[in-house]
């Protein structure tokens, strides 16, 4: 389990195809801190670590996590957010994120507010995932607060740390972007369901 507070970024340096799925090398300054077979948050998605030397370390998405993230589309030189799982005494200071990410949404458009930066995201409401005003969302792994919620899009404030201390100041319009939708929400939406009899 994770809280969405991102430690680090981590640099691509290598990419794997094998079948279907995709090993990751990646480059960061916590790989001395990571442990192999550990869990660890790449942009949202919970990878486990497959091998260390040095300060590189690979991780592997299968093909399912391939469709339903934007991993598939990182290049080398790109940098994800990185966060190790919740220690069971520490400081709650995001939301429950899983690390499995429910689907892709769109950056739509960002708007520089001179001091922070409001950035809209589109996604596909056909999925039954939904938003509330002021609630929570992960976006590449990133808690984030929810305004201008709508059924297939919302907005999120960005401050100067987090723009600077994640990967989000590279984020342009028309990307990609994990979602992982509030766990307390999507348990509501699903109770919400008229109840079918076939």
């Amino acid at each position: 389990m994770f809280t969405g507070i991102v430690e680090s970024k981590a640099k691509l340096i290598e990419i794997k195809p094998n079948q279907s799925n995709i090993s990751f090398v990646f480059e960061s300054t916590l790989t001395n801190e990571f442990k192999v077979d550990q869990s660890v948050s790449h942009n949202g998605v919970c990878l486990t670590i497959e091998n260390i030397e040095e300060d590189q370390y690979q991780v592997t998405a299968i093909g399912e996590t391939l469709q339903k993230t934007s991993l598939g589309n990182l290049k080398l030189g790109d940098f994800v957010n990185l966060e190790r799982s919740m220690k069971a005494d520490a400081r709650f200071d995001g939301h429950i994120v899983q690390g499995h990410v429910d689907q892709i949404g769109f950056c739509k458009k960002i708007t520089d507010l001179s001091g922070s930066w409001q950035v809209d995201i589109e996604y596909d409401a056909t999925l039954g995932n939904i938003t509330v005003e002021k609630g929570s969302i992960c976006l590449n792994g990133i808690s984030l607060t929810v305004f201008n919620s709508k059924e297939n899009g919302f907005s999120v404030a960005i401050i100067p740390y987090t723009w600077i201390h994640t990967n989000m100041h590279a984020l342009n319009e028309g990307d990609k972007v994990n979602l992982e939708f509030d766990i307390v929400g999507k348990y509501l939406a699903k109770l919400h369901k008229p109840f079918i009899v076939k």
